[in-house]
């Protein structure tokens, strides 16, 4: 039994591991529910501290922290103080990289 080789009418395939590892590290932020309702509420009301969010939400302290690490790690809220406050707040830009990315993947 002869096997055809077909990867000669595809282009070959070549990762970048390194921003794979990104590019999976925002997609699974973003992949979530909880955290999607987060990138949600935060974006309506402009910012939030976590104690806004986990009253809003109804979540445990320690639950929304872990989930705004996850987000701030792939870029999709930054944190500014205000005294003893951090407030987080949706990078709208890095939003619009991540759907363009995506546009681009669905188009491919």
């Amino acid at each position: 039994m002869t096997v055809s080789n077909t990867s000669s009418t595809r282009p070959e395939l070549k990762i970048d591991y390194q921003v794979l590892r990104k590019s999976v590290l925002v997609l699974r932020a973003v992949n979530h529910k909880l955290r999607q309702d987060m990138i949600q509420l935060i974006h309506q009301e402009g910012k939030m501290t976590v104690t806004d969010l986990y009253v809003k939400l109804r979540l445990e302290q320690s639950v929304a922290s872990q989930h705004l690490a996850l987000l701030r790690r792939a870029g999709i809220v930054v944190t500014s103080r205000d005294g003893k406050y951090i407030y987080y707040a949706v990078d709208t830009e890095r939003l619009d990289e991540i759907n363009r990315l995506l546009e681009e993947l669905i188009r491919n």
